[in-house]
């Protein structure tokens, strides 16, 4: 060590991130990597940061507090900032070990840079050819560039405090290559982990880097160069030239046998790092020297598996209207509660369906079932089963999922639903009084067992007819209806009104408790200014027992509801305090009497004149019967389709108040240091923390990391055990040009004002608003009341959001893909509902 400011990089490994900064600590690393050369250099500390820290302290709390969207404040104080750091000499005690014949690299590494959590690409500064007088001033400015706009931004965006990054200063001897670049050791489209891709330009790469030149790129995969793009197009993939030669211009940057060597090092730091890295590299008389490698952090993490085969995995959020990431606690819930082979990654989870699409019958049915619900996930399966040698050989006996077998047909009778939703009320009734008092090792093993008798509850046979039935003589009505009648989504008007569907029902109920609250304008009032969840003990009685009705009925439910780890509404009821304001602001009193009774009419006034029509047909007495039979058995089922959820997540939330009852008492004996520390641990740890009185405060605090890293991700449909996303399209001529394609879901065609929202609670909406979201779950209910359509980026014909639109009368297009940023709040769009697409007008 030259003195207490330096280290050179030969002193250093990843572990002195807090040291040397995350380039710096990998820089050290790479250093240790035998037969990797890394240009030699030095680090300016942390510590020699440090000595500059306290003058501009003030500034870093006041800039703490600034939101992330106040652009302009973030603006003036970033400016204020890096000037006053620029303007610091460099302290004394900071003496540079330069040589006056080189030329250096000067490379900011702050802490926490180049982790697995975040990258912080491109958010510091990089200096080249810098003389060694000047090198002084340019690890001032790299201290500067802590706060650069964009960094400011970058880590207001990820929750990361201003007062708790500081700035180390890489400094290399400069490298004079004939070639640089970047290689990804997983694609980083798709995410392949078997595909390296390197992009190279001649010379240092700064116009790579500056956008400046199109690089070549190299696709290499199991040894061999498999796609070659020479500046643009791909070409010959033989690693000779070959097709990809420019008859004009300069030749290929790297040969084939360079493109192979480069990529075998880029295999060795993976496997030295445990992950995809981001590696840049020059190449020089002397070979390839590695000058940076960080993780990948915008790959979505892998399954893991106990071989080597290949495996597929459809994604579970995609069906369940959930693709955020669930905390650990409820990852484990879910797999408890759920069939088939469940596995997770990125906070997600997935089932692998390998060995079903490995069966050439099973596997083109299953792609058929899934199309219904997600024609992307469908296409995309498709193009997997399409892939020579992908799958293993069929195996001899395929297993069954509960859930994707189709039962046996259920009688058309209303005393099923009837006794099928006693039996749960009644089963939710035992639930509360067995749980009661129980305690310690005895409850977490009493709600272990309880979730798996949930698996056979959902499953049970009546309780799968059912639900299907609703769901096929929906299907048999828009089948067939259009082939007879050439009415397109004829079960969407004539399930209007069905009874039973506890899902629209909450949303009719948050009508009554706007027209119990609007009487009260100081209510209203109260309810404007509501900062707190404390707001409800303020109401006067009639204002809080209308609210507290509403929540002991539907207070189990929220945004995301399948994760147990959710506040619920019961425990956060601000919640619903835009919708009930929507609703008094929107709605006329009565409002859900008229909407039922509408409902009804449209509906009634649809069969008549759907079986008038059909009796004029051939065949038409027997055609109008069977479909009559089939309109009979759509309104008495397809309102049951929501009450199994209903039901679960009512379980759930009895869960839930057990389960933080003994969190509290974990931290009051000092096990846990807070009690939502059990959402970071699964069921059998959370089991192992009871009985044992010791919780691993280490994994608990890694396990908040990553859940924090994981929503930051976009989960794909479909995954394969190589990391590669595979990504389905609509394959249809029939669009207008410019329209977003999407799967219709409720007729109709509405044109308004997009209200692009990721969070109900920032729903202002206005009647005659189109709604435009990532996905709907039975929370966002009661926004249907108030909008006159829906687009959101994932769905099915048979999701709860669909269900719901249908019941509403609201045209419907879901799974298009990207919605949230394709549209832009505020645009007016149109909504073909019948059709299946969405025009930006």
């Amino acid at each position: 060590m030259v003195n207490r400011y330096i280290v050179t990089l030969q002193e250093i490994d990843r572990t002195a991130t807090a040291l040397a900064g995350g380039k710096g600590a990998n820089l050290g690393e790479l250093g240790r990597i035998g037969g990797l050369r890394v240009p030699a250099g030095f680090v300016v500390t942390t510590e020699a940061y440090d000595l500059i820290a306290p003058g501009i302290a003030d500034r870093l709390d006041r800039l703490s507090a600034v939101a992330p969207e106040d652009r302009e404040t973030i603006r003036v104080l970033s400016a204020e900032l890096r000037h006053t750091v620029e303007s610091i000499p460099l302290p004394p005690e900071i003496r540079l070990p330069l040589r006056a014949d080189i030329t250096y690299a000067v490379r900011s590494s702050a802490t926490g840079e180049d982790s697995a959590a975040a990258s912080f690409a491109g958010q510091h500064d990089t200096y080249l050819n810098v003389a060694a007088g000047a090198v002084p001033e340019h690890v001032r400015r790299c201290w500067a560039s802590l706060f650069a706009e964009r960094a400011v931004a970058y880590r207001l965006r990820n929750g990361i405090d201003h007062r708790t990054v500081r700035m180390a200063v890489v400094v290399q001897e400069m490298v004079a290559p004939r070639a640089a670049g970047i290689m990804f050791t997983a694609d980083p489209v798709n995410g392949d982990r078997k595909v390296t891709s390197i992009d190279a330009a001649p010379g240092l790469g700064e116009a790579l880097v500056s956008g400046q030149v199109n690089a070549d790129v190299y696709r290499v995969r199991d040894g061999a160069v498999t796609a070659r793009a020479i500046g643009a197009g791909f070409g010959g993939a033989d690693g000779s030239g070959g097709a990809d030669h420019r008859e004009a211009g300069p030749p290929p940057v790297l040969s084939g046998d360079e493109a192979l060597r480069l990529a075998d090092l880029g295999r060795r730091i993976e496997a030295h790092f445990g992950g995809p890295q981001d590696i840049e590299w020059c190449l020089d008389a002397d070979g390839f020297a590695i000058v940076q490698s960080r993780p990948i952090t915008t790959l979505f993490p892998v399954p893991e598996t106990t071989d080597d085969d290949n495996h597929v995995y459809v994604s579970v959020g995609h069906q369940q209207m959930m693709t955020e990431a669930i905390a650990p606690l409820g990852l484990s819930v879910w797999k408890l509660t759920s069939p088939g082979q469940m596995v997770d990654a990125g906070g997600r989870l997935f089932v692998d369906v390998t060995s079903r699409l490995a069966s050439p019958a099973v596997g083109a049915a299953l792609a058929e079932a899934l199309t219904r619900s997600d024609p992307l996930i469908g296409d995309a399966l498709r193009a997997v089963l399409d892939r020579e040698g992908f799958l293993p050989p069929p195996p001899e006996e395929i297993p069954s999922t509960p859930g994707l077998d189709r039962p046996e047909p259920i009688e058309t009778d209303p005393a099923i639903v009837a006794d099928l939703i006693r039996l749960r009320r009644a089963e939710l009734e035992t639930l509360r009084r067995d749980i009661a008092g129980k305690s310690g090792p005895e409850l977490i093993a009493f709600v272990i067992a309880d979730i798996q008798g949930i698996r056979r509850t959902l499953f049970e046979p009546r309780n799968m007819q059912a639900i299907m039935a609703g769901m096929d003589a929906t299907w048999w009505l828009n089948e067939n209806l259009e082939t007879w009648l050439g009415e397109k989504s004829a079960a969407d008007t004539l399930s209007l009104s069905a009874p039973g569907n506890v899902t629209s029902e909450m949303g009719m109920a948050l009508l009554d408790v706007a027209d119990a609250l609007r009487p009260y304008p100081e209510v209203v009032d109260l309810l404007s200014r509501a900062g707190d969840d404390g707001f409800l003990d303020r109401l006067p009685e009639p204002a809080r027992a209308a609210m507290q009705g509403f929540l002991d009925e539907y207070g189990m439910r929220c945004v995301g509801e399948i994760d147990i780890t959710r506040p619920r509404w019961s425990e956060h009821p601000l919640a619903i305090v835009p919708m009930i304001l929507s609703n008094i602001r929107n709605a006329e009193p009565g409002a859900h009497a008229r909407r039922v009774e509408q409902g009804l009419r449209e509906a009634a006034r649809k069969e008549r004149e759907v079986l008038a029509r059909l009796r004029e047909l051939p065949d038409g007495e027997a055609k109008a019967a069977e479909t009559k039979r089939m309109i009979d058995r759509v309104r008495t089922f397809i309102g049951y389709r929501e009450y199994p959820k209903y039901h679960l997540v009512s379980r759930y939330y009895v869960y839930k108040m057990a389960l933080l009852e003994e969190a509290r008492r974990l931290v009051d004996a000092g096990v846990l240091v807070k009690v939502d520390d059990i959402y970071f641990v699964n069921l059998d740890e959370l089991h192992d923390i009871v009985r044992t009185k010791h919780a691993d405060a280490r994994l608990v605090r890694d396990r908040r990391d990553a859940f924090r890293s994981y929503q930051a991700l976009t989960p794909p449909r479909v995954l394969t055990s190589d990391g590669e996303i595979v990504t389905g399209v609509y394959r249809r001529d029939d669009l207008p040009p410019g329209a977003l394609a999407g799967l219709a879901v409720s007729a109709g065609t509405v044109e308004g004002r997009a209200r692009v929202l990721h969070d109900l609670a920032d729903a202002d909406l206005a009647p005659g608003d189109i709604l435009v979201t990532p996905f709907t779950d039975p929370s966002w209910t009661p926004a249907f009341v108030t909008v006159s359509g829906l687009v959101t980026e994932v769905g099915g014909l048979m999701t709860h959001g669909a269900v719901i639109a249908r019941e509403y009368g609201l045209p419907a297009v879901v799974g298009v893909e990207n919605a949230t940023t394709l549209i832009e709040d505020g645009q007016r769009i149109r909504v073909h509902g019948t059709a299946g697409y969405v025009e930006i007008l």
